[in-house]
């Protein structure tokens, strides 16, 4: 019984939505949809969820409307039985038939009363009856109630769409016997009309509720979300015209939902990515004006070279120890003009390297800054005289110096020339790589800068600093297949840098946990 009912109900849900079809219309302009914009989009689907709203009040509406005015019917022809019992042996005048005829709206009635059938008011013989409905159905289940509230929804729309000359037969119950009946012929074209009237006025009831409605879902799904929207886009359009131009930036609207989510992050990015194209527009105009400079500067130091290259014709002791170390660094600064007038690519080119011994180089440092420096900063070296490494000479020097120039700045900002100041250079050998580590007992570095450490000019916090320093020793290091890192220490700082023998860092990538590079650093 139930399967039957659910069946029955799925016939008359196909049966409804066969009277329902997307007009011809709305086919031809589902291709304008796409050029609308988001105002117009939601206006027109809140009018459509209203509408379709009011479509599913409206049926069952009209559908209990045709039941209470075929009630109507049914109780005047009950009337007008209980009138006809009054006369002797049950014949109506024909007056009166006419008159009871009028006030029914019907053209024939029986009754059944106490198993007793009575024709009150006669069919003719000649008429013919198009339709049969039995009101006294009574639901025993959800899904029975169901199926009958959707046949009765199809028989008042069926209504509407059927022709105006139809005969109907209508069957009531009397009383609380079910047995007890009474049972009406009547054309359908008065249902039809009054049915007409109500759905008119619904209908321009409904109207109003759907523009009422949908005016305030509109004006505030508007407020709140399309010109939260509108105002994104816009500034994102304007943002993306100049976007070097700070003042383009979103203002927060300082909601805590997710417009003022979307807001305040893109406010962010937008932040970001100004700050980025300042800086590599700043970058540009930096790297012109050091092409220049550079450019000078070659001529200069190359007069200085010819110079210096006179100083070892002089037969002073002095000079003799001084010029070779005076040439070898008037032709570094050489060298690195000319790479950087050759400069093409924001990386270090290949490294020529070479198997050398450490500790020379670092003290070829410690000599050209000026180290020890007497009463104020004590320079020591842990560095074994054997020890050797396969580094390019010129980055290896830019790398250590870079990095004891760092120690030097922070002693002296922190100390301003008083005494107990140290700079330690350690250096070992753990298998096919070698450890440099640079330390120092100044202020440390504090954590704000510790997150952006090695990228250039935004990890200094010295004082006219230009946070290139650590930028470029990471990166020569890079080009070893090595790294650079800071290490914790509780006093000062301490830089560890690794150097990887050539191969040695391919091989070491693959090696298993528990391996030299992976223990070392």
């Amino acid at each position: 019984m139930l399967r039957e009912n659910k069946q029955h109900t799925r016939r008359k849900l196909d049966e409804i939505m066969s009277y329902v079809r997307v007009p011809d219309w709305v086919k031809a302009r589902r291709w304008a949809w796409r050029d609308l914009g988001l105002p117009a989009k939601l206006l027109m689907v809140t009018a459509v969820f209203v509408l379709l709203a009011e479509v599913f009040i409206f049926l069952p509406s009209v559908s209990s409307y045709r039941i209470s005015w075929l009630n109507e019917r049914l109780t005047a022809a009950q009337l007008a039985t209980l009138a006809a019992e009054g006369f002797p042996g049950g014949d109506v005048p024909s007056g009166l038939r006419a008159e009871m005829l009028r006030t029914a709206q019907v053209k024939a009635i029986a009754s059944r009363r106490r198993g007793v059938r009575r024709l009150v008011l006669p069919v003719d013989p000649s008429m013919t009856i198009d339709a049969h409905y039995d009101l006294r159905q009574r639901p025993q289940d959800f899904w029975s109630g169901m199926a009958l509230r959707l046949e009765q929804i199809g028989d008042a729309i069926a209504v509407f769409f059927a022709p105006g000359n139809r005969t109907i037969r209508v069957l009531g119950s009397i009383g609380d016997d079910p047995d007890d009946l009474v049972e009406i012929v009547m054309p359908e074209a008065p249902l039809k009309k009054a049915m007409n009237a109500y759905a008119l006025n619904i209908l321009g009831i409904s109207i109003l509720i759907s523009a009422l409605s949908g005016a305030l879902v509109y004006f505030s799904l508007s407020r709140l979300l399309v010109r939260p929207m509108m105002r994104i886009t816009r500034n994102m359009v304007y943002f993306r015209q100049d976007p070097e131009d700070s003042s383009r930036i979103i203002v927060p609207s300082g909601r805590r939902d997710e417009i003022g989510t979307a807001e305040h992050e893109l406010g962010e990015m937008q932040r970001q990515l100004s700050g980025v194209l300042l800086q590599k527009t700043r970058l540009a105009q930096l790297g012109l004006a050091v092409s220049k400079i550079n450019h000078d500067l070659r001529g200069m130091l190359a007069n200085a070279q010819l110079l210096s290259d006179r100083l070892t014709a002089i037969p002073d002791p002095t000079v003799q120890r001084f010029a070779p170390k005076l040439i070898a660094s008037l032709d570094r600064a050489i060298n690195f003009c000319n790479d950087t007038l050759r400069f093409g690519r924001a990386e270090e080119a290949a490294p020529r390297r070479e198997l050398m011994l450490l500790k020379p180089l670092v003290e070829e440092v410690g000599d050209a800054l000026g180290l020890p420096r007497e009463g104020t900063i004590d320079w020591k070296l842990d560095i074994d005289d054997t020890l050797r490494i396969d580094a390019d000479r010129d980055h290896l020097f830019r790398i250590v110096s870079n990095l004891v120039r760092n120690a030097i700045d922070a002693l002296e900002g922190e100390r301003s020339g008083e005494p107990g100041g140290k700079i330690k250079v350690k250096a070992w050998r753990e298998g096919r790589s070698v450890f440099v580590e640079v330390r120092d007992n100044g202020p440390g570095v504090p954590p704000k800068a510790r997150q952006h450490l090695f990228e250039a000019f935004t990890g200094s916090q010295r004082k006219g600093g230009t946070g290139l320093g650590l930028a470029i020793a990471a990166e020569i290091v890079g080009v070893h297949g090595g790294r650079l890192r800071l290490i914790d220490t509780k006093e000062g700082a301490a830089f560890r840098f690794e150097i990887p023998d050539r191969g040695a860092h391919a091989i070491e990538d693959a090696a298993p946990e528990g391996s030299a590079r992976n223990g070392g650093v």
